[in-house]
Order: C-alpha cells, then sequence, then structure tokens
C-alpha cells in the first residue's frame, strides 16, 4: 500500500507504449462501487473474490502492465498466476513512506483504524514473505521520484531476458 504500484505501473506503460491495468480499478469499473463499499457490502473475502477473477483473467493478457493491490499475494492461485504468465515486480517501500503517501487517501479500507502504522506494520509481517516467494524482482522505491524507479525496472527486465 503506497508503494507506488499505480503510479509506476502507468509510467512504464507509457514507455514501453503498452496498456496499464490496474486490478483495484477493473474491480471498482466492473462492480459499480468503490473498493471501501465493497468491503462493507461483501467483506474482505468478497472483494478477493472479485480480484483473483480479475488476476486470473488480465495475466492472461499478452504484453501489458498489471499493478495489483497488496493483498492479492495473500492467495496462492494469484501468486501462481502472477508468476507464471509475466514478470513480477515487488515494490518496496518504509512503512514511514506508506503513511506519508496513505494519510488522506480515505479510499483504502484496511487504514480506516487509529493506528494506521500498527495495520501496515502487522499487513508488512504477514505479505513480505509472499511478495518476495512470487517476486522476480524487487525495487525500492522509498523518496525516489516514479520515473526513476520504471527506468530501473525497464533496465533490469531486460537483464533478465535480453532479446
Amino acid at each position: 500500500m503506497g508503494a507506488g504500484k499505480s503510479t509506476i505501473g502507468r509510467l512504464l506503460a507509457q514507455e514501453l507504449k503498452t496498456e496499464f491495468y490496474d486490478t483495484d480499478k477493473v474491480i471498482e469499473e466492473r462492480s459499480g462501487a468503490n473498493i471501501p463499499w465493497i468491503f462493507d457490502v461483501e467483506g474482505e473475502q468478497g472483494f478477493r473474490d472479485r480480484e483473483t477473477a480479475v488476476i486470473d483473467e488480465l495475466t492472461q493478457y499478452d504484453n501489458i502492465i498489471l499493478a495489483t493491490g497488496g493483498g492479492a499475494v495473500l492467495r496462492e492461485i494469484n501468486r501462481q498466476h502472477l508468476q507464471s504468465r509475466g514478470v513480477v515486480v515487488f515494490l518496496r517501500t518504509s512503512i514511514e513512506q506508506q503513511l506519508e503517501r496513505t494519510s488522506k487517501d480515505r479510499n483504502r479500507p484496511l487504514l480506516q483504524t487509529e493506528n494506521p502504522r500498527a495495520v501496515l506494520m502487522k499487513l508488512l509481517e504477514e505479505r513480505e514473505p509472499l511478495y518476495k516467494t512470487c517476486s522476480d524482482l524487487v525495487v525500492r522505491t522509498d523518496r525516489r521520484h516514479p520515473r526513476t524507479v520504471a527506468n530501473e525496472i525497464i533496465k533490469l527486465v531486460k537483464q533478465l531476458s535480453p532479446s
């Protein structure tokens, strides 16, 4: 959360002249509701079911950039689809940077609490091992311009599969 997935994803797609998809935005468009509403009405399980269906579909597309929500890795099937169908980049950022980037965003239901720092720490502890198991690359985003991060990712991906 707040690592820059959507911003960096858009920049990558622009630079590589390809389509960009953000799973949260696709879910919102298809459901006609925002993520907090889906969480309120369907709970996290309902949201995760929608997310899994969207990831399964979008990872079958060729030559796209896909930004997933931070919790997408919680389901093994999502990790499998992401790993087997593309190059996965884990955008790593500090808790401080996450707090700074998400402090005014009311569209993040998991952070609507008295202590968002504690929530982010718990999420990182739970999710980071999963991110690492399914990522081809880990790139830090703290205090870095999104375009710099995007350029680094392009260079690293080219090194993974030289043509």
